[in-house]
């Protein structure tokens, strides 16, 4: 039986983020995870949850459940859509953190077993009933949205740092790179893959696509035919670095300018943006729950009207966003599922 007014969620992929999501779920008291669903053996996959937190609150493997001092978690072994039967489990929502499904086609599978919400850990392929990125248009949100995407952390550190210079100081375009660590996809020795790029070993720097400023500018509609980007994908474990550039509508913008547009935006959004006042790295952000961290040793002038500004930002905060939008959705006035 359900707690009256805790949040009960299902996470598919238990990687990186989905791992976060649980640790921060212990660490809660309003959010439980009933069910995890990958097809990782629980042994492992507890193995990987204490290494990743080794000073974080004790969790032991009983069995096919993960116990830590608040709740139970069924571990199941599916790694498809639709496999795990989530209404057993009384979910309110399922979190696919397994970055493979992308689509309507793929996703609703979930809601056929039983969850009456599903949020995506990354970007569509496609439209679904709602993208929303944090700190820019969670008041959107429907009751009736049953398939939402909670977009990615390069997709809310780049919409963060285009929506503070924009209503600031005033920009005309901007182009991102996203110096993003490697991701689990990628092997560790060249291996062919569909993506040429992406069979190579995860030991280079791969230049990559990223649907980030197409899906910011479907978001924020003043953006359109004003964004570019791609991403390098770095031999780094963990921490990213989103390197964008601007082009201002004025050329009397200064670095301080720019510099003390984050600094507010800093006092507040205190939960989404922080400043970092020291020539850090990217191993200093590691446990950061903020979806940027803005480097202001970082801001250059290049010429009449170009900024360049650096933002620093890792998958910690994005589990964080995941758990706010799933929160979001727990709280508006409920209807009834597909209706």
């Amino acid at each position: 039986m359900a707690q009256q007014g805790v949040l009960r969620i299902g996470i598919m992929g238990f990687g990186q983020v989905g791992r976060q999501i649980y640790r921060l779920a212990a660490q809660s008291d309003d959010v439980v995870v009933a069910a995890v669903a990958d097809i990782g053996r629980s042994e492992v996959l507890h193995y990987l949850l204490v290494s990743d937190h080794q000073r974080a609150a004790p969790v032991r493997l009983d069995g096919n459940y993960l116990v830590n001092d608040r709740f139970r978690t069924r571990m199941l072994s599916s790694d498809k859509p639709g496999e795990p039967p989530w209404d057993v489990f009384d979910v309110d929502v399922v979190i696919d953190a397994t970055r493979a499904f992308h689509s309507r086609a793929t996703l609703s599978p979930h809601l056929a077993a039983g969850a009456p919400r599903v949020i995506t850990s990354s970007l569509p392929e496609e439209p679904l009933d709602r993208l929303l990125i944090p700190g820019i248009n969670l008041h959107s949100a429907s009751p009736d949205d049953r398939l939402i995407s909670a977009g990615s952390s390069t997709t809310t550190a780049l919409a963060l740092c285009l929506t503070i210079i924009d209503q600031a100081l005033g920009l005309e375009t901007a182009s991102m790179t996203s110096v993003h660590a490697y991701t689990s996809d990628q092997p560790a020795l060249d291996q062919a893959r569909q993506d040429f790029r992406r069979s190579r070993s995860a030991a280079n720097i791969i230049p990559n696509d990223n649907a980030s400023p197409r899906w910011v500018a479907a978001t924020l509609p003043r953006f359109q035919g004003r964004l570019s980007g791609y991403a390098l994908n770095v031999p780094v474990q963990r921490g990213s670095l989103l390197d964008l550039s601007t082009v201002m509508r004025s050329p009397d913008v200064t670095v301080d300018d720019v510099n003390q547009a984050f600094l507010e935006a800093a006092e507040q959004h205190p939960g989404l943006v922080t400043i970092a006042h020291d020539p850090i790295v990217s191993s200093d952000v590691l446990g950061s729950r903020h979806s940027i961290i803005f480097d202001l040793q970082g801001t250059l002038k290049a010429g009449r009207r170009m900024i360049k500004t650096l933002a620093w930002y890792e998958e910690l905060s994005h589990a964080r966003r995941l758990l706010e939008v799933a929160r979001l959705y727990q709280d508006l006035p409920q209807t009834e599922a597909g209706a």
